[in-house]
């Protein structure tokens, strides 16, 4: 079965050498790991970049059964931005395979939240989107390895399977992780 790749773009015009491109690059991440349920691109130009190698953005999210795997890389064209982040998924899918496969026996999967988009900075604060997502219990390593996974190492927000209330990892300056446990005051 073909892998649908669903394509999304900012700034920049989707034309059909560029779909053409994005389909060959990444549905060749299937023959990797066959059990991807969704696949997503994001392509991007920033204008306001300051190098002009880093204008062209791709991101590549994959979700599966008990995973989630992004990647995200610039370059000065958008054909490079995309073979440099299927490089980087394809070496993620390598490490993911390599050290969690059938680690979990249940068959649940594991959520994350992504990193919200940059938008300008007005004068007042105000919430410009809101994420939704489903909660599976995991332990903490498990976490900070699905912290690790997903490419960005700020934080990430799970349910504790030991005390059944939701944390937050994070990742500190000086490279190691905190856990935020909130209690209900």
């Amino acid at each position: 079965m073909a892998l649908k790749i669903d394509i999304y773009t900012k700034d920049l015009e989707l034309t059909d050498p560029v779909r053409d491109y994005v389909n060959k690059k990444v549905g060749r991440l299937e023959k990797f790991l066959n059990e991807i349920d969704e696949c997503r691109v994001d392509l991007s130009f920033a204008k306001s970049a300051r190098n002009i190698a880093d204008r062209n953005i791709a991101q590549v999210t994959i979700r599966g059964r008990g995973f989630i795997l992004r990647s995200e890389e610039r370059a000065e064209t958008i054909q490079a931005a995309i073979d440099a982040t299927v490089d980087k998924m394809t070496r993620q899918i390598e490490r993911f395979k390599g050290k969690h496969w059938f680690k979990r026996g249940d068959d649940s999967a594991k959520h994350a939240v992504e990193e919200p988009e940059e938008e300008e900075v007005l004068d007042e604060p105000r919430i410009v989107r809101r994420k939704t997502f489903a909660l599976t219990p995991m332990d903490e390593l498990e976490a900070l390895e699905q912290l690790q996974l997903l490419g960005h190492e700020d934080f990430f927000v799970f349910l504790n399977a030991k005390d059944n209330k939701i944390n937050v990892l994070y990742r500190r300056r000086d490279g190691s992780y905190g856990l935020i446990d909130p209690e209900i005051a």
